[in-house]
């Protein structure tokens, strides 16, 4: 592969890149009237305006011919032929697959796989039929009111972030409840006022070997165990996700009851497959499928739209514009809807997991900044904790902000609020105010001159902080499956542009490794002397403090 520095439109954008930071974004704006039209994209779904960046025609024009450089057209067609760009596992990329609504077959080396996904869909259907109906009961006879998701990373955050973003469309019929934390003070708070009658736990691990996730579980069959007297209770109260059958089965777990998963499926990918089953669970299969066709709507703009105005495509240059050209280090997403206050979380491991790299698909060391790291809370919450941050600090910080027509809760006066900060907060970062605008406003509130003079270099603004908005009309499974598609799809542009595998997570894997063999001292007070002496003494003090 061609090194991406020594493209043409890279040598271009850099060069560019120079110019375009002596501009200032509302200088920009008051040249060019059409600046909004010309830099927003409108779907069914949401708008897209990322008109209040650091950009003119031309940078769009440089970064759409670095994407074709780097075969961004090709790598998608790839992708969805289903050929193993998951370069370092020798896997293909498919998790589209799983919410693909055409009803056309999709091939793995020649294999059918689109009647396994519609298999497994069926599975999922009539299982969440037989849950919410009330003809699935535990082990004394009575329903299911309560399910417990144990699962982490990718089995837990999409779930439990949907489910929270859509809890208004919930029935109330099953509770779901989610552990992913292996401090057992979660699974015990969680279980704690639950029925063990009623309750029905879905076990999600690829390899069903996870050391987080077997912990929970064990301790979830153990507290059941203890509650029925009868080990054959478990069959009735647990169900998995796993692409790991034989281990499943032999935790006490059904094979009818087990639900595939596949190796073309990254778990944090995952959320439309089997993993997702606590969302069908929750709302019903009905908005389960609506989340999947709200996807499925922008995979297919993802693959028809001309680069220049593809959402997706156009979200991923302008982090690499913000971050390798622009010298940003980190981007925060920022929400202005209560329904989505985990997003930022999920987004940071879709994101931060997938192209958190240092070397290329080829493994030579990277010589430019990648991506950013991710971090964001609720708009209003964050205004009142770190925006100061945004707009004053000597750190420019790119930020997505998030933000719906019509409220799902609707309380009289509170949405136009919410919104109206929305509206002000990418404005005032954009424009900012300077010194002589700041001593203007302060003369004609009649300060005086030694306060206007002591105070106004500290309320200047220095504006031209670039944030992109995404104003979706109301958040319902289908918008909310677009959006989540459109930053998944971002992220694979990303990584082929940086040159990245995004698929593969090498780094969650020493840690893990490392981890087992110190839980074996823990547990036989040992510590073994080839640990760096911080290490050591780290465990002879825990040894200390636990034993004595």
């Amino acid at each position: 592969m061609t090194p991406r520095t020594s493209l043409a439109s890279w040598k271009k954008l850099v060069a560019h890149a120079k110019d375009m930071k002596q501009q200032h974004m509302s200088e920009l704006f008051d040249n060019d009237r059409a600046r909004f039209d010309e830099f927003s994209i409108k779907l069914s779904p949401f708008m897209l305006d990322y008109s209040k960046n650091l950009i003119s025609k031309e940078t769009i024009k440089n970064l759409v011919a670095l994407a074709k450089e780097c075969d961004v057209e090709g790598w998608r067609e790839k992708m969805f032929n289903g050929e193993r760009i998951n370069y370092t596992e020798d896997r293909a990329v498919l998790h589209t697959a799983l919410r693909d609504r055409s009803n056309k077959p999709i091939y793995i080396d020649g294999k059918l796989i689109s009647d396994h996904v519609q298999n497994a869909l069926m599975q999922m259907k009539d299982f969440t039929e037989q849950v919410r109906s009330g003809l699935w009961k535990g082990y004394s006879g009575k329903r299911i009111t309560d399910v417990v998701n144990i699962g982490v990373g990718g089995s837990n955050l999409g779930p439990q972030m949907v489910t929270e973003a859509l809890k208004q469309y919930s029935d109330n019929n099953i509770n779901v409840h989610y552990v992913s934390n292996v401090d057992g003070t979660q699974i015990a708070n969680v279980l704690r006022p639950l029925n063990p009658e009623r309750v029905l736990f879905i076990i999600s691990s690829k390899t069903f070997t996870t050391t987080e996730t077997m912990t929970n579980a064990k301790t979830a069959m153990n507290w059941l165990v203890a509650s029925s007297f009868d080990q054959s209770a478990i069959a009735q109260h647990f169900v998995a996700v796993s692409s790991n059958k034989k281990n499943a089965t032999e935790f006490g777990i059904a094979p009818a009851n087990i639900f595939d998963m596949w190796d073309w499926v990254g778990g944090r990918f995952s959320l439309w497959s089997a993993i997702g089953l606590p969302i069908a669970l929750n709302l019903g299969f009905e908005r389960f499928i609506e989340l999947l066709e709200g996807a499925h709507e922008i995979d297919n703009h993802f693959c028809s739209a001309p680069l220049e105005k593809n959402a997706p495509v156009i979200l991923a240059l302008l982090s690499v514009w913000n971050c390798t050209f622009l010298g940003a280090r980190s981007q925060a997403i920022l929400p202005y809807d209560q329904s989505l206050h985990m997003l930022s979380a999920y987004l940071q491991q879709a994101e931060m997991e997938s192209n958190g790299k240092s070397v290329t698909m080829k493994g030579d060391k990277i010589t430019y900044p990648t991506v950013p790291s991710i971090w964001g809370e609720l708009g209003i919450n964050g205004q009142h904790a770190f925006y100061q941050y945004l707009h004053q600090s000597n750190n420019i910080i790119p930020a997505d902000f998030i933000g719906s027509v019509e409220s799902v809760t609707p309380v009289q006066g509170h949405h136009e609020t919410l919104m109206a900060n929305f509206f002000a907060q990418t404005q005032a970062l954009m424009q900012g105010v300077n010194e002589e605008q700041v001593k203007a406003d302060l003369k004609a509130k009649g300060r005086t001159p030694d306060y206007i003079n002591k105070v106004a270099p500290h309320k200047v603004h220095q504006g031209n902080r670039p944030t992109n908005s995404i104003l979706m009309k109301r958040i319902s499974p289908r918008s909310l499956g677009s959006l989540i598609a459109l930053y998944e799809q971002k992220i694979f542009v990303q990584g082929i542009i940086l040159q990245i595998c995004s698929f593969d997570q090498w780094g969650v894997e020493l840690g893990k490794g490392l981890a087992i063999k110190i839980q074996a001292e823990l547990e036989s007070k040992s510590v073994n002397a080839a640990h760096d002496s911080s290490t050591a003494g780290l465990i002879s003090f825990y040894h200390e403090c636990k034993y004595g």
